[in-house]
């Protein structure tokens, strides 16, 4: 697989990059829901309903009333009614009311002013949403760099195990051969001995290099989320040339690096929790209204109410200094990051160049053992040189060229890490397609 398969597929089926895209759907829909906040409310209320009440009347006084007007009536009246059989009241009297009903109204209201509460919570929405974005831009990047590791990481590890192998096969016929030469008396059991061990740390080399190879690419193909194992087609590379000046990624970090959006987004979250804090010391006026739903004369009522808080147990002057605090730390928090972002840039870039000048490097060690194996292979055949001989020039090249395997691995692990901190990640294959020097 090459890398921009593997890059295509890891950021198509990677769950943390799927989760953080989720969370970046979630604020904007929360943004989108909040968008008409503080327009009217209108609403239809209902109910149902049925009572039984009772009500006990004491008639004790006004029986107690009637025989004190009767005294007062002149003495005929008073012998005419005396002659006349009036039954007292009786001493209370129980009322009785039942009735059932229903009653459906339509309701509204509708925030005429609250001082700028509502747009303070879009904008704190807005801001937590350009987060949620950041945080996703900054997997994004995270991945890109984990894939270059893991990727060429594994491209180091089966080229380590190719070379060891190698070594294994060529140092198992120098074994033999060193039977061969014991047995003829060529050689001494010292040398014989020397080869066999040297047989040995090469096969025991060689099974831990296979057994990293594997690993390796598990690890790719858990990335790419591919079953089995995974083998790299893209090579270890090296631009020959510098890459560009450093002044070019510190302002591509200034302007593109998501850890600064973050900051910028929990300044503007702070800013508006400020705004919130300010709003509740201003007055709020609604206007409300409610109307029975029925034919007929309907009852209703509108109005507009004001509300405007002179004294709160909470010290909003306390309060509000707290928020804005809370944007001077975010301040300080952005030049905080913005001077760790230039030097982990710098830091990086110089990474880069002393991989690229250590690779360089290489090249006459590379020679050199290249020339002496030959020097040796030839001297075996002469009687010049041992076959000890022979096998350590054979582990010397092997090991000069796991050495410039190496150093291209640690070239493009800084060259990614380099292009994670200035926000460029997504450029990484463009340096792929400039390489110079691939190491096949």
């Amino acid at each position: 697989m090459t890398f921009d398969a593997a890059r295509i597929r890891m950021l198509d089926r990677s769950d943390k990059l799927a989760a953080a895209r989720a969370g970046v759907e979630s604020k904007e829909l929360l943004g989108e829901s909040l968008r008409n906040l503080g327009g009217p409310i209108i609403s239809v209320n209902g109910l149902a309903y049925s009572y039984n009440a009772n009500a006990t009347l004491n008639l004790d006084p006004l029986n107690q009333t009637a025989g004190q007007l009767a005294q007062t009536l002149p003495p005929s009246i008073q012998n005419l009614i005396a002659g006349v059989p009036i039954l007292p009241l009786p001493s209370n009297y129980t009322l009785n009311r039942q009735e059932s009903g229903t009653n459906v109204s339509l309701a509204g209201i509708w925030p005429i002013y609250l001082g700028g509460a509502t747009d303070a919570v879009r904008g704190f929405v807005a801001a937590q949403s350009r987060e949620a974005e950041a945080d996703a831009e900054q997997a994004g990047h995270e991945l890109d760099t984990v894939l270059v590791q893991r990727y060429f990481g594994a491209e180091l590890a089966q080229r380590a195990a190719v070379l060891r192998m190698q070594v294994e096969r060529t140092i198992a016929r120098h074994d033999e051969a060193a039977q061969k030469m014991l047995a003829a008396g060529v050689i001494s059991r010292v040398e014989r001995l020397q080869a066999s061990v040297a047989y040995e740390d090469a096969r025991r080399n060689a099974r831990k290099a296979e057994d990293d190879a594997a690993l390796a690419a598990v690890a790719l193909a858990r990335t790419v989320r591919v079953d089995g194992s995974v083998v790299p087609q893209t090579p270890l590379f090296v631009l020959s040339g510098p890459i560009e000046p450093l002044g070019y990624f510190f302002d591509a970090a200034m302007t593109r690096h998501p850890g600064l959006a973050k900051v910028a987004a929990k300044k503007s979250q702070a800013e508006q929790l400020h705004e919130g804090e300010e709003a509740l010391k201003r007055p709020q006026v609604v206007a409300f209204g409610t109307r029975q739903i029925k034919s007929g004369n309907a009852d209703w009522v509108a109005g507009i109410g004001m509300r405007w808080a002179l004294y709160d147990s909470i010290d909003r002057q306390a309060l509000t200094a707290s928020s804005q605090k809370q944007v001077e730390q975010a301040e300080r928090t952005d030049a905080q990051a913005r001077s760790d972002i230039s030097l982990l840039v710098e830091r990086n870039w110089r990474a880069v160049e002393n991989a690229r000048r250590q690779y360089l490097a290489l090249a006459p060690t590379i020679a050199l053992s290249e020339e002496v194996l030959k020097l040796r292979t030839a001297g075996l055949r002469e009687g010049t040189s041992t076959t000890l001989d022979l096998i350590d020039a054979e582990t010397n090249h092997a090991k000069a060229l796991t050495e410039r395997a190496q150093a291209a691995y640690e070239y493009v692990q800084a060259l990614a890490q380099l292009l994670e901190s200035a926000g460029l990640s997504d450029r990484f294959p463009d340096y792929v397609a400039r390489a110079d020097l691939k190491v096949n």
